[in-house]
């Protein structure tokens, strides 16, 4: 886990265990630095202070802000199990399939939108596009760590999604209008990659397609931010409805 922010928000979350934590021996103390110390000294989290020079090599990202810290994986699902277990908690699902997402930038920021919606979680591919990498973890900025990524072909996704009886509901630029469009309750959101947008093949899978209303001839908004504006719309007819 690469940064401050991340670190952070992993030792917030508890959702794993922090095993030591590499702090730049040169950093100065800030609000920061001192809860990632204060969380370190009440969980017993070893801290070795190493040169910004020993940081740079040990980084991944190149962007590591003083902070590197190693922990154990997080807990793993299947789409099935996450279902289960949202039904369980008596509550309706919300997922995300996004397909052969290329820049990791657009993974983390998919993943920030579905903490931020309440999203269940993100199903991607189990070989096309990216997984949850260092990047990925830092510009979530605490969403990889809240909202599971589940790394499992789309179609045993979709199979279980339908047998579930959740909607499956695609993202592209000849839908009908976002704002026409009911997607209160439980639902699927499919968004494609950031070039080829949905396949035939999936499209073919979903009950229905919707499109954001684009002004000066824009045809096209970037995959984080198409998934972004759909996931909080659904949050406001949700949040209307109730």
């Amino acid at each position: 886990l690469e940064g401050r922010n991340i670190v952070i928000e992993a030792l917030r979350r508890q959702k794993r265990a922090v095993k030591l934590i590499y702090l730049d021996a040169q950093a100065k103390r800030n609000s920061k630095i001192e809860e990632i110390l204060s969380h370190a000294k009440a969980k017993k989290i070893q801290i070795q202070r190493i040169s910004r020079q020993e940081l740079d090599k040990k980084s991944h990202t190149g962007v590591h802000n003083g902070v590197i810290a190693l922990a154990d994986p997080l807990p793993v699902w299947t789409t099935k199990e996450l279902i289960d277990d949202v039904f369980n908690r008596g509550e309706r699902p919300f997922l995300i399939l996004a397909d052969e997402i290329q820049y990791e930038h657009n993974l983390g920021a998919i993943l920030r939108s579905a903490m931020g919606a309440g999203a269940h979680g993100v199903i991607v591919p189990t070989r096309r596009g990216k997984g949850l990498t260092a990047v990925v973890h830092r510009v979530s900025m605490g969403g990889s760590e809240e909202v599971p990524l589940i790394r499992e072909s789309l179609m045993s996704a979709i199979k279980h999604i339908k047998k579930a009886g959740i909607p499956l509901v695609a993202a592209d630029m000849d839908g009908t209008s976002l704002w026409e469009s009911n997607l209160k309750g439980s639902l699927a959101l499919v968004v494609g990659g950031e070039s080829k947008g949905v396949s035939p093949t999936l499209r073919a899978k979903c009950s229905r397609t919707v499109a954001i209303p684009l002004q000066h001839d824009l045809d096209s908004l970037n995959v984080s931010v198409t998934a972004g504006i759909v996931m909080f719309e659904k949050c406001r007819q949700d949040r209307a409805e109730g």
